[in-house]
């Protein structure tokens, strides 16, 4: 399936198979598997594989996959949106840095990565999102805040993705 290339976004292929693709909201760059060819003619991206091997079939799908997400990220960008659940659990920022006061001692502070930044909802401390146009940069560090304090089945508190569900757990029963 080719890769439709939209304005104001240019994809550079170079020798080793290293990919360039720039566009209003950054710069991304991948080097992808030497079986792969990539071309890119009349705002097209095409791959193809050089035989039809299992290993060969799967390498085209992956190269396709995340060539669409370079080309995507570039011009939209991706988002998660993240939930804090549980009494006196809440987040602040403070530059690029996000604090989550978690119930433990001190609060956890999380820098963000090169190209991710943190948005607090407005009116809200419990509501945030990651963004980025890196798709695999932003779900590596919204998994990463999520393992400070995951969801706990018994009452559902923790740092969880929006819409998550949460499997609950019914706890003791008295005699």
């Amino acid at each position: 399936m080719p890769i439709n290339v939209p304005g104001g976004v240019t994809v550079k292929v170079k020798p080793g198979n290293e990919v360039i693709v720039s566009g209003p909201r950054g710069k991304l760059t991948r080097t992808f598997h030497p079986d792969m060819s990539i071309k890119v003619e009349d705002e097209v991206i095409t791959i193809s594989r050089s035989s039809d091997h299992r290993l060969q079939r799967m390498q085209h799908g992956l190269t396709r996959a995340l060539l669409n997400n370079m080309v995507v990220g570039v011009t939209d960008g991706y988002k998660k949106d993240m939930e804090i659940v549980g009494t006196g659990y809440r987040a602040e920022m403070k530059g690029p840095t996000i604090i989550l006061h978690m119930g433990y001692s001190n609060p956890v502070e999380m820098e963000a990565p090169k190209g991710i930044s943190y948005k607090l909802a407005e009116r809200s401390n419990r509501n945030f999102s990651i963004e980025g146009i890196d798709k695999e940069l932003v779900g590596l560090t919204a998994a990463r805040v999520r393992a400070v304090r995951p969801p706990e089945p018994y009452h559902g508190k923790g740092i969880r993705y929006a819409g998550e569900y949460v499997r609950r757990k019914q706890g003791k029963t008295g005699k």
